[in-house]
């Protein structure tokens, strides 16, 4: 399996930006872009291969399913392979979500009930993804907006049971913990505590908002201090590690995305394990 690299901060990029990037070059580590908007080939992907050239990218997968009873479509991880061989990212990563049953699927990250039955179904299918791209891949803990009765563990204990079996990494959300921690009294330092150290190959930041007192994970808005000091326990946990911002609602001009992307490059940068390593 691949080793991870240590990339330092990265910034998400989205359609409406991609022009920008290319005529400007903008001073930013590494991208990472939704997979399935490239599943298309065409004009997209040569674009993307034309920003691969000068940056890593990562491929972050929105609608595997990897929780869901049935296996993972096989259309969709043979488009997966087709672009990871072409793009030749840094990362890969998917959610540890369901979205398909009863021969529907569902346009949403739908947590993983934590019951008995859960682990073997979700490692097989992970397996399943590691063989066929041939590499690592990362899971990332989501965002909920209900407990689910009879649970047996956390998320994260749930994603370092997968890490044990199947030897994939883990990439953490910390505004996910955040939001789980205002909707439904989830501890975030404890989840962060329960991964083990080597485990978290990347980590996302990310804004939320607030509808009808619900914390909702937009990627709509900048992020917040709680979850800036989660950023800052994780890396004190599990040092260097490429750390993303992400912004996927009410965008702003690529300019004023990378303000904020520079405020998260200079916390990288003084993690006290980011400076060790560069030394």
């Amino acid at each position: 399996m691949n080793p991870q690299p240590q990339l330092g901060a990265g910034l998400g990029l989205r359609g409406p930006h991609v022009a920008d990037v290319l005529a400007t070059w903008p001073s930013v580590g590494w991208w990472e872009v939704h997979s399935e908007n490239y599943f298309g080939g065409g004009e997209p992907v040569a674009a993307l291969e034309r920003v691969r050239e000068r940056y890593p990218l990562s491929l972050h997968g929105v609608g595997m399913g990897l929780g869901s009873h049935a296996a993972p479509d096989a259309q969709h991880l043979q488009r997966l392979k087709t672009l990871v061989a072409r793009i030749e990212p840094a990362l890969v990563s998917e959610h540890l979500c369901w979205n398909r049953g009863a021969g529907r699927t569902f346009n949403d990250l739908l947590p993983v009930p934590r019951v008995d039955g859960a682990l073997p179904i979700v490692a097989t299918h992970i397996e399943h993804v590691q063989d066929a791209l041939g590499r690592r891949i990362l899971i990332e803990n989501v965002s909920a907006y209900v407990a689910f009765e009879h649970e047996t563990c956390s998320e994260a204990e749930l994603l370092a049971e997968l890490v044990a079996r199947t030897g994939c990494g883990v990439l953490l959300d910390v505004n996910n913990l955040h939001v789980n921690a205002l909707n439904l009294n989830a501890d975030p330092l404890a989840e962060i505590a329960r991964l083990p150290v080597g485990c978290v190959g990347e980590i996302h930041v990310a804004g939320f908002e607030w509808l009808d007192d619900v914390a909702i994970d937009t990627h709509g808005a900048s992020v917040s201090e709680a979850v800036w000091a989660l950023l800052d326990a994780a890396l004190a946990r599990f040092g260097p590690t490429p750390v993303l911002l992400e912004r996927d609602t009410h965008l702003p001009p690529l300019d004023a995305l990378i303000d904020e992307y520079r405020l998260l490059d200079a916390r990288v940068r003084e993690c006290p394990r980011h400076a060790e390593e560069v030394r």
